[in-house]
């Protein structure tokens, strides 16, 4: 289905031309009322003209339609589709056209629409009075989908939760109305698999021999070290999903992301237990570094001569100060060192 963008016709003119048109016909009735009283029979003719269009004249009044900044309405005439108004502005179209918006009900996360809610009502003595009518147009803004946070297993099987945030808009009205039933649920059912398809490539950490970009080589891909990439790839599979739907989708976000309850623990205590392993390989390689540091400048100054096995226990004692997790306390030695 193309798109056809409508020329309709200013609204402004023709609105005073019915309000004219409306008075005189009022006119007419009078006036045969008049002719009628005063036996003249030609009187009615006014007087059926003016009533006549008082009652049908109502009818061109429903072809107005105002559209404001960023909406638009998709008309039809008898299951016809006539063209897309975008233009802002007050318009008159055939009075029999109806608007079409199937997804003016649908409500997103964190989505709204222009005045596409139901409408008010109240009520008097038990019967619900609408207060306004029901708008059809469609947004052009750029809107929000927030989908909830769902549990996917990554690509070792481990099961995480992660929410993501799409901004999207409507760029082919024709397409979102005609090509799909609701194009606000498509996008979010398109988006829950896209998520899932992207997700189940990636593990959450980093984790050596993993091909996360397809070309046969492992990577340092992660749910959580890449999620600028993993966002993008998300956004770019669902582009290409609801291309058909008319619609564009300018940017995607993680919001959420960590391991399903059931293995969180396990994981922070995975997490924890690294932590301190790569801490203390750390302060093992310094310790060490420091103790060969004293060996040397003790050789160079030539302050103290030690056989190796002074120096292996010179060794295990620094190490023992150097590493340990409570300070050393000293101990003076006054008599001799051997």
């Amino acid at each position: 289905m193309k798109e056809i963008i409508l020329k309709a016709k200013h609204g402004m003119p023709l609105l005073l031309l019915f309000i004219v048109l409306y008075l005189v016909s009022i006119g007419l009735i009078v006036l045969g009322g008049f002719m009628l009283d005063y036996g003249n029979n030609f009187g009615a003719l006014p007087l059926i003209a003016g009533l006549v269009w008082v009652v049908f004249g109502i009818i061109p009044f429903f072809g107005f339609k105002i559209i404001k900044p960023q909406e638009a309405l998709v008309l039809t005439l008898f299951g016809k589709y006539t063209g897309t108004i975008k233009e802002a502005g007050f318009y008159f179209v055939n009075p029999f056209s109806s608007s079409i918006n199937p997804a003016y009900k649908t409500r997103l996360g964190q989505s709204s629409d222009v005045d596409s809610s139901p409408a008010s009502a109240i009520k008097i003595d038990g019967t619900t009075l609408e207060t306004n009518v029901i708008n059809k147009k469609i947004s052009l803004k750029i809107m929000t989908l927030n989908n909830h946070k769902q549990k996917v297993n990554d690509v070792l099987g481990n099961p995480i939760e992660i929410g993501i945030a799409v901004m999207w808009k409507v760029t082919d009205t024709a397409k979102a109305v005609f090509n799909v039933d609701n194009y606000k649920e498509y996008l979010s059912l398109q988006c829950d698999s896209a998520l899932r398809n992207i997700v189940r490539i990636y593990p959450y950490d980093v984790n050596p021999g993993i091909d996360t970009t397809g070309d046969g080589e492992p990577d340092e891909g992660s749910l959580r070290g890449s999620s600028s990439l993993v966002a993008e790839r998300i956004r770019g599979e669902i582009q290409d999903k609801v291309e058909d739907a008319g619609l564009e989708i300018l940017e995607a976000r993680i919001t959420y992301l960590a391991y399903a309850p059931e293995i969180a623990a396990a994981m922070l205590q995975r997490q924890q237990a690294s932590a301190i392993i790569d801490a203390r390989k750390m302060i093992v390689d310094g310790a060490v570094g420091m103790v060969e540091m004293a060996l040397e400048k003790l050789n160079e100054n030539d302050i103290v001569k030690l056989d190796e096995e002074r120096k292996a226990a010179m060794v295990s004692n620094l190490l023992v100060v150097l590493c340990g997790n409570k300070d050393a306390q000293p101990i003076v030695n006054s008599g001799s060192l051997y």
